[in-house]
This record gives C-alpha cells, structure tokens and sequence, in this order.
C-alpha cells in the first residue's frame, strides 16, 4: 500500500528548545507506506541553500522553506515522500535537517543529534556547503569526528569490552549511508598544478587527502578527513556555480527557470539523476530492507533514544524492529488465512478433502504474507505462532464444519422418519409381519439418505447412530411379531449384521479423515519449514551483499593510503579488511553446514509438531463429537422407551384380540 503523494512537506521531528519530539501526524504517515523507501537527508550549515536540492529533488520549485534572511527557516527534521521517479513501486523520502551552526540556536550538542538523526535514517546523506571545500569547511563538519560517541553498532556487553568499543567505528562503512558532497557557488576552475584538470570527485578526494605526521595539528587535520573516507561506502560530490545574478538570489525560489543560469540547471541535473539512479533503499544492519511503516518506527525508536540520554544502537534496533515487524506479520499472516477460508465456510457442511485442501492453499499464502513482512525470526518464534494461530482456527472450523454436518444429517434423517413414525404410533408394525415391513420402510429411509448429497463429514456416524437407536425400536417389534418365521430370523440376523457394517463403516471413516488431516497438515508443515529456508538464505545473502561492500569499500581505502604512502593506516585497515573476511566465511560456514541439518531435521521437526497438534486437537474433537453422540443416545433411550411401551401395549392388545376371535366360545 502506498498513500497518496503529499503535497507539502510536514515536520518529522520537531526541535523545541533544544529537545527533539516526534510529530505524531508525520509518523502515522509513515505507518500506511508499505512500500520500500529511498530515503535522502541533507544537512548543512544554515542559509547554505540545503531546501532548493530538496525541492529540486521533489520535482516542485517550492515546498522546503526557502528564506532570502540570515535566519535559519528550516526547524528540526521536515519530510517529503513522493513516488519515486524512477524504481517503480518505491517512495522516495526526503528529510531536510536544520541548519547546522544556527547563531539564534547556539547549541552544538543539539546541531550533534541532528546530524546522528539525519546519518541513521538516510540511505544517501547529502552534505551541503558554500564556496570551496577547504580546511575550514572540514572544520565545520567537525560532527562527523562525533560519531562514534554517538552511534553505536552492539549494544555495550556486560563486560565493558573496551576492544569493542575501539571497534565500533570501524563497522560503521557496513551501516552508513552514501556520501555526497554538494559544494553551492562555486566560482572557482576544477584544476590542480601538476595534474590540470580534474573532475568533482577528484577534487573531493583531493580535499581529503591526509598529512603524515604524528603531532596533535595533524591529527585535528586528519580526523575529519579520515572519518569521512573510513564511515561511509561511497563518496560524491558535486559543484554549483552561482544560479543567478545576485539581484535575483534573494528570491530564488519563486525566479522562473529562465532567470537561471543555464550551468547551475545542468548541474542541479546531473545531482538529481545520480541521486534518482545511486540511492539504495535504506536497509537496517543485517540488510533488511526498510518500509515506510518501518522508518516511521525507526525515528519514534531513536528520537526516543536521544530523549532519555541513551545512544542510538543500530544492533538493538534491529531486535527492537523485527520484534513489531514480526508481531505484526503473524497476524497479517493469520488475517489472510481467515479471510481465505471464508469462502469454504460458507458452504458448511463440506467433506474433509475440500476444507482440507482449502486450508493447505490458504495456510501457503499465509505463511507466504508473514514471510513478506517478517524478519530476524532465527529461532522460528514467530512463524511457530503463526503455525499454532492458523491450526487453531483451523480446528474450530474442523468443529463447526462437524457440528453443521451433524446438524443437516439428523434433520434429514428425521424428515425422512416421520412416515415411519406415524406407522409406529399407528401400531402398524405390532401385528404379524410387522417387523418385515419394519425392515423395509427402514431400509427406503437408508436409501433416500445415501442419494443425498452434501451431507458432510458426519453423515456415517450419525447414520450409525440413527440405526443403533433405531436397533431397540426393531427388537421391541420383533418381540411383538407373534408369526415370527425362520425366514424373518434370516432377516433379523441380516440387520444385526448391517449395524455391524455401519458401525465398522464409520469408524473406517474416521481413520480415513484422521490420516487425510494428518497428510494435509503434514504438507503444510512442510510448505511453511520451505519458505522459512528461503527466507533464511535471502537474508544471509543480504548479510553477504552488505559484507561485500564494506569489503570493497575497505580494500579501495587500503589501496589509496598504500599509494600515498600511508603504509602503518593501511596495516590497520587491513586488519579490519580481515575481520569483515572472516565474517563472511562464518556466513558461508552457516550455509554449508548449518543448513545441512536444518534440512536433516525438517521431517523430524515437522512430524513432532504435525503429530502432537493434530493428535491432540482432533482427539479434542472426537471427544466432543461423542459427547454430543452420548447425549443424543440418551435422549433416544428414552424416547426408545416410551415407545417400547406404546409397542408393548398395542401389540398386547391385538394378541388379546386375536385369541378372543379364535376361542371355542366364540366358535
């Protein structure tokens, strides 16, 4: 689901007195994008033009507050999120910070979270600054060398481990957003002595080229450099001439494109194509790809994190995310599943194959939805649940289809009694030969119930139950047929032996359709132990995809510093070059062994569970079922009872009639 477009940006998160809130409006915004997101955040000291590249970037000329004064107009965090232009399916999120090193605002320490914010949130960070990148534009962006205090990777272990915490930083290229620096009125001619021309990224990189040296002047020149080159994958950088003559720079965002200057449309251009075309969907650590509902849950988590004092850690994020992702995806998994089985409930009562077969189709595409959203989910908690919730449903439905079979059987079999009842009450079946034609209308009522068709699941046992019942009424009409031959005793043996048939016909039945829920339930065991190992290898291959670039970004730092003669920094970064090798082989280790027995152990896992659940949900059953056949006995006997009398009486009464008529008196 996507929400319609915003037409305006709407504040994020705002900044009041030096404390960050979460807007309540924006974030429920978020929550109704179930669409990856593209999330692009520019940051920058105040009045450097940051919102014309955003506005630019929202294909409007206005939006992002523009101002013409010294002062700041942007406040906190503002967020606009359009349809991406080109990755169908997408929603593109731009966040536009305040402005850093405000005058009115004079707090460093709140300018700090702001720029964490915008770094944690962003797949691509766009930097943007005035005039040249220079020493003291570096110096400006002293907010990078502040990272590490606070962002942290692994949440602090018991220990203290302070060789983690030395570590920290150096993952920070598997977790960072793309680097883009954005250099605005730019008069000067991209040319270096000794090299001559060069283009916009080499003269980023000229910028940060480091000192050798040890002294504490050329650390403090190093740092900011050495950030930025080590934290983030990617770096970029563009450079804007002015837009226009300076008479028209004050309102520039209501001037009419032909009042600009040609080279700053081309390159706001060229900034925009690279941004629409380089941006990666913003993933978490692990590589998870994050949703719209999933960022407004991010910034909540971490504006919350700053409020209370706490650092941001990426690592309790991600349990914190996949803990809601995953929560929630049980119950889309178990809404799909009931809203697919409506259908089949509908036309209760039906046979065991067709709601079988409905609950496997429907119990697939659940397990399929929950794996769309869900995430993280190592130790299967979630998709048990899922399990458990779905065959939960499952039975009661099992129950009711019973219940509405047993239901329409009875009906019919009791509409098909009432001639024989009247028969009965009539006395027609207490005379000689009765108990034949006893026999006979029975056997019509059999007969008509068997061409019925759609009697469900209980129509042998209620069948079985009808003739058990229907047994006493037959042997009180025997004992009162007085012409009994040795032809009706073949008869009633032949009866005797077609309860018996019935009665071995229905519990017959019952193992077929305990073997059939059995088999059905099995499979979708099996189904859902499949899409568990897909979802498993799909996100170790995103592991894999982000190790991989870190790796790379790493051994293309290790190569530059080796050619600058930085041998003793290339020695560390091959140490960490090493550590991130020696995670990937521990992923491949994971899927060549680990997998292995996860498949040894499906069958295994899938009958444990497929046996304890259904035995004891149908065993639930059955007992139900026998309570309700013991109840229904119970009102027979009864009823068999009275009627044993009204048999007795009647036929006492002709037996008495008869022997009067064939007295010597009477003769």
């Amino acid at each position: 689901m996507c929400r319609q477009p915003m037409p305006e940006p709407i504040c994020l998160v705002e900044n009041i007195n030096g404390s960050l809130h979460v807007n309540d409006g924006a974030i429920n915004y978020l929550y109704g994008i179930d669409q990856p997101v593209v999330v692009v955040s520019v940051v920058g000291l105040y009045r450097t033009g940051k919102s014309y590249l955003m506005n630019r970037l929202a294909g409007k000329q206005t939006g992002f507050a523009l101002g013409s004064t010294i002062e700041s107009k942007t406040k906190g965090i503002w967020m606009w999120c359009v349809p991406h232009p080109t990755k169908a399916e997408h929603t593109l999120v731009l966040l536009d910070t305040e402005g850093l090193g405000d005058v009115d605002k004079g707090d460093s320490k709140n300018d700090a979270w702001i720029f964490c914010l915008a770094v944690l949130l962003s797949s691509t960070l766009v930097y943007n600054s005035r005039g040249t990148i220079d020493n003291t534009a570096l110096e400006k962006l002293h907010y990078v060398t502040e990272l590490a205090e606070h962002i942290k990777i692994k949440s602090p272990s018991p220990a203290g481990d302070e060789d983690e915490d030395e570590q920290n930083d150096s993952k920070f290229v598997q977790y960072f957003p793309n680097f883009i620096w954005t250099v605005r009125d730019f008069v000067l001619e991209l040319v270096i002595e000794k090299k001559g021309q060069i283009t916009e990224d080499e003269y980023l990189d000229f910028a940060l080229k480091l000192k050798k040296g040890c002294s504490k002047t050329i650390n403090n020149y190093n740092l900011p450099r050495q950030c930025i080159r080590s934290y983030f994958p990617t770096r970029k950088c563009f450079v804007f001439p002015l837009p226009a003559s300076q008479d028209n720079m004050a309102r520039l965002e209501s001037l009419d494109e032909r009042h600009i200057w040609p080279d700053f449309l081309k390159a706001t251009q060229r900034f925009c194509d690279y941004v629409f075309n380089e941006s990666n969907v913003k993933t978490l650590k692990g590589g998870h790809r994050v949703t719209g509902r999933m960022l407004g849950h991010l910034v909540k988590l971490y504006v919350d994190t700053i409020c209370s004092g706490k650092v941001p850690c990426l690592e309790n994020a991600v349990v914190t995310m996949a803990q809601i992702e995953n929560q929630a995806a049980v119950q889309e998994g178990l809404k799909v599943y009931q809203s697919g089985m409506e259908q089949v409930k509908s036309l209760f009562p039906v046979s065991t194959d067709k709601i079988s077969a409905e609950h496997q189709r429907c119990s697939n595409v659940a397990t399929t939805e929950f794996m769309k959203r869900s995430f993280k989910d190592e130790t299967k908690e979630y998709l048990k649940s899922l399990s458990e919730e779905v065959d939960k449903y499952y039975f009661e439905l099992l129950d009711q289809n019973m219940t509405m079979s047993e239901m329409k059987c009875s009906k019919l079999l009791s509409d098909l009694y009432k001639d024989m009842s009247e028969h009965l009450q009539q006395g027609e079946y207490a005379k000689p030969g009765g108990y034949e034609l006893y026999c006979i209308h029975r056997d019509n009522i059999i007969t008509q119930y068997h061409r019925q068709p759609d009697k469900g699941v209980k129509a042998e046992d209620v069948l079985e139950m009808f003739l058990s019942e229907r047994s006493v009424e037959a042997n009180c009409i025997l004992q009162a047929d007085k012409r009994l031959s040795e032809n009706e005793k073949k008869i009633q043996e032949r009866e005797k032996a077609a309860l018996i048939e019935q009665q071995k016909k229905a519990a017959e039945e019952k193992q077929m359709e305990m073997a059939r829920l059995m088999e059905v339930e099995k499979k979708s065991q099996q189904e859902r132990l499949l899409q568990m190992e897909r979802k498993f290898e799909e996100e170790k291959h995103l592991q894999q995809e982000e190790l991989n670039k870190a790796v790379n970004s790493k051994l293309a730092e290790q190569k530059d510093l080796l050619e600058k003669g930085f041998k003793e920094k290339a020695e560390v970064m091959d140490q960490e070059i090493q550590q991130l090798k020696k995670e990937k082989e521990e992923n491949s280790f994971f899927k060549e062994v680990v997998m292995p027995l996860v498949d040894v152990g499906k069958e295994l896992f899938s009958s444990i569970l497929q046996y304890n659940l259904v035995r004891t949900k149908l065993k639930g059953l059955q007992n139900n079922s026998q309570l309700k056949v013991k109840f229904i006995r119970a009102s027979g006997r009864n009823e068999n009872e009275n009627k044993k009398r009204n048999i007795a009486a009647s036929g006492d009464e002709r037996v008495q009639a008869h022997t009067s008529s064939t007295s010597p008196s009477a003769v």
